[in-house]
């Protein structure tokens, strides 16, 4: 009778729970396998949502070496691309969405928190500058773009899964 109760609770609070709204603008994060693996996961999601942003998706995965290929399709051919698939494919990555409202872009802000994607040049106290090895693994992904995250947002989560 009580996990009754439990399940309708949680269930009326899931069908009222609203989706991101007009002003809220969001993209997509990726927290990466050496991180995972690092136990990182607690620590990266703390100083994304210490920043005022909010985690709106979450969810942990394993990439096949087809869906990193897809995922990284516009570095196919570059130098890194092969390590960079190895990598991503390596352990359980943590896809997530990120929301933020104000005036400044989700996009934008996310990548001020994560710094710039070779950590040895990354603003201190960055995410990278704090967890990444080297530009391959460099602890966390982020859109670059507010295309690229409606994109990458979609290769990871249905639209009820982001609230």
């Amino acid at each position: 009778m009580i996990r009754s109760s439990i399940f309708t609770f949680f269930m009326a609070i899931s069908a009222t729970t609203t989706v991101l709204s007009a002003e809220t603008s969001s993209t997509f994060s990726m927290i990466k396998p050496r991180a995972v693996q690092e136990q990182h996961i607690g620590e990266i999601l703390a100083r994304i949502e210490s920043s005022g942003l909010k985690v709106a998706a979450l969810k942990m995965t394993r990439l096949s070496q087809e869906q990193a290929k897809t995922f990284y399709k516009e570095h196919e051919g570059k130098p890194f691309f092969n390590a960079l698939i190895e990598k991503m494919t390596s352990g359980p990555v943590v896809a997530m969405v990120i929301a933020g409202s104000g005036e400044e872009a989700t996009v934008m802000r996310l990548r001020a928190i994560i710094g710039a994607t070779n950590p040895e040049k990354a603003e201190p106290n960055t995410i990278r500058a704090l967890f990444g090895k080297n530009v391959t693994e460099n602890a966390i992904h982020a859109s670059d773009s507010e295309e690229s995250a409606k994109r990458e947002m979609q290769f990871f989560f249905k639209p009820d899964e982001i609230f």
